[in-house]
């Protein structure tokens, strides 16, 4: 079973996620910061990353950054599920492994399932 680890600060929403996720048969860890989802990260990498941009103690660019530098390497593991669409951050994101960036405000719960499927092939 993939291991999706969800890092979102709206715990509501990633409660949501987290839900969709696992009727669709995944197994779902929840960060509630960069921080967090660190400390996870470097105890045993899941098998996919959805990652919030905006959030406290540390952002999803600096999460990234953080990753580099612990030697993990989130290449094919990283999706970015933000509102923020600033074009510097999403190149940003793309320059540190994301493998996409979707806007919230677009992307159904559908959607989100279609994509982790995409990007566990």
């Amino acid at each position: 079973m993939p291991k999706i680890l969800i890092v979102e600060d709206e715990k509501n929403l990633a409660a949501a996620y987290q839900t969709i996720l696992e009727k669709h048969g995944y197994e779902v860890q929840v960060a509630y910061n960069g921080q967090d989802a660190l400390v996870v990260a470097k105890a045993g990498m899941p098998d996919l990353i959805l990652l919030d941009m905006k959030m406290p103690k540390m952002g999803g660019l600096d999460f990234l950054r953080e990753l580099d530098k612990a030697g993990i390497d989130p290449k094919e593991r990283v999706i970015v599920f933000s509102n923020q669409d600033a074009e510097s951050d999403i190149e940003e994101a793309f320059r540190l492994g994301a493998k996409r960036y979707l806007l919230k405000s677009w992307a159904s719960p559908g959607d989100l399932v279609k994509v982790v499927k995409e990007a566990l092939k």
